[in-house]
């Protein structure tokens, strides 16, 4: 019996037998870009003195255009905001009109936010655009890794992440390109031509989802069945047969029927701290805000070498986004093969060692060639262990929760994560900025030390959920297993769901047989 169920596993096909919902999975984290194009341009602007004319200074001691740390925080952290807020959000619209419409309207307000940026010399209408591309920001983020969630077979769902982490390195990449090729540009085309390139992914996405189906998992809780049967149809290869079909979908309609009759008349803000969801609700908040407790270098990379003495630092800060895209294919590598906590605790460990090494070296010979050398070489370390484990965080963040609590949990989980992101975006300036601290490189020491909070945590509280499907999940949190004998459990009532259908498949596949 049990080898029927393993042989019945859909998830058992190969890659290229997924291809279509990994394209679709693909086209839907173009999000990604538009999140990593923002972290590198806006950073490169802090740089840039065709920006600078118009919403900077011009020192007249060091005879270079200046920013305001005041001004440079909020530019950074308004965004941050706008994300806060948006994510808050995520959770009542998502639950009333699905996970496409959500990134359809994230789009109108990129648009929106955009054409402000552009048009505008007013320092109070850039920071209103901040604050709106950070809302459109922000549901393009969690609703597009809500439906690869509920949308991968569950041996891929690392592999949709990884798609995900490698379309924010491309917009990272991307928008350190563009600055570089135009930061010597003295008048307002230097950052006005890198902002047009905000409208290019949206406007793909906006056309594809028309072509997509909506996460059947939603549909489900929508009590849509024959909806969910075709979307599940349309994410899934013709090659896997039916009765394969009919117990995965079984499966997500069972264990969606008891969450709803779980949670019938009840408010869903309030059920996610009750019970087990309790549980469930602090893990995901906690994994995905552990990624603020290592770093706050990205959005500063360019800056940060400015003033560490770097010369080059654009040209560096390239070098270094080619580092994470690195990184993001190594993940592609082991994700399937290697467990989700050994990811983190390897990938958090090495990004405290790389600040660590940085901040000693900076403290014991400060402002020398050699050390500005070292430094770039551990933030490209740094940067690739970062992007290699960190959409794990974000991934482990979306699996906990259950189908109906999904939304909320996770768009809660993200606001908060912002939340933590623009209070190190905020105070990063504080202590790197001459002006300010000048700590430069020896803030390392500070993100050395939650680090290891970090990887403490991780090793002693996140579960194991490699392979595992939505249902399965649900059924070992229900169960109240220990975060450590996850991976060990072995799940009754989905396998028995599943063996249910496929029997009674073969049944009707032999009775058919004999009749012929």
């Amino acid at each position: 019996m049990v080898g029927a169920v393993i042989s019945a596993n859909p998830l058992k096909l190969d890659i290229r037998s997924h291809r279509k919902c990994l394209t679709i999975c693909f086209v839907v984290t173009i999000s990604s870009f538009q999140y990593g194009l923002d972290y590198a341009l806006v950073g490169g602007f802090m740089a840039m003195p065709g920006f600078l004319k118009v919403f900077g200074y011009y020192d007249e001691a060091s005879g270079k255009w200046a920013i305001d740390p005041t001004v440079q925080q909020l530019i950074s952290s308004l965004m941050t905001i706008g994300t806060f807020v948006g994510s808050l959000l995520v959770g009542p619209f998502s639950s009333k009109f699905g996970r496409r419409h959500g990134i359809w309207a994230a789009s109108v307000l990129n648009y929106f936010a955009t054409a402000l940026m552009i048009g505008t010399t007013n320092i109070g209408a850039l920071y209103f655009a901040r604050f709106i591309l950070g809302i459109s920001v922000g549901w393009f983020l969690t609703f597009a890794q809500v439906y690869i969630n509920e949308a991968a077979p569950a041996h891929l769902r690392g592999i949709a992440f990884a798609v995900y982490q490698s379309q924010l390195s491309i917009g990272s990449i991307v928008g350190a390109a563009i600055d570089n090729g135009t930061h010597d540009m003295l008048g307002k085309e230097a950052y006005r031509i890198p902002l047009a390139i905000f409208f290019v992914a949206p406007t793909i996405q906006t056309i594809a989802l028309f072509f997509f189906p909506e996460s059947p998992r939603w549909l489900m809780t929508q009590g849509k069945e024959a909806d969910a049967e075709s979307a599940l149809r349309k994410l899934r290869n013709k090659n896997i047969k039916e009765a394969e079909f009919q117990a995965e979908f079984e499966e997500i309609r069972t264990s969606t029927a008891e969450q709803s009759r779980q949670l019938k008349g009840k408010h869903l803000w309030v059920e996610m701290w009750k019970g087990t969801n309790r549980r469930r609700s602090l893990l995901s908040i906690a994994k995905m805000n552990s990624t603020n407790l290592s770093q706050k270098l990205n959005i500063y990379t360019t800056y940060f070498l400015t003033v560490a003495g770097v010369k080059e630092a654009f040209s560096y800060s390239i070098m270094i986004t080619c580092m994470g895209l690195i990184g993001v294919l190594a993940s592609f590598l082991i994700v399937r093969f290697v467990d989700r906590r050994v990811i983190l605790l390897v990938g958090v460990g090495a990004c405290g060692l790389c600040q660590l090494a940085f901040a000693v070296v900076w403290t014991v010979a400060p402002g020398t060639a050699v050390a500005a050398k070292v430094v770039v070489a551990f933030i490209a370390l740094f940067t690739f262990f970062y992007v290699a484990y960190a959409p794990y965080a974000w991934l482990l963040g979306g699996e906990l929760p259950s189908n109906h609590l999904r939304a909320h949990t996770y768009g809660i989980s993200t606001a908060l994560n912002f939340l933590g992101n623009w209070l190190g975006v905020f105070t990063a300036p504080y202590f790197i900025n001459p002006a300010s601290l000048g700590w430069s490189a020896k803030y390392g020491y500070i993100w050395f030390g939650s680090n290891v909070i970090v990887f403490l945590f991780t090793w002693a509280f996140m579960p194991e959920t490699r392979d595992r499907t939505l249902e399965e999940i649900n059924e070992i949190f229900e169960a109240k297993v220990p975060a450590r004998k996850f991976k060990s459990y072995v799940c009754t009532g989905t396998e028995a769901v599943k063996v249910a259908v496929i029997d009674e498949k073969n049944v009707s596949t032999a009775h058919v047989e004999e009749l012929s």
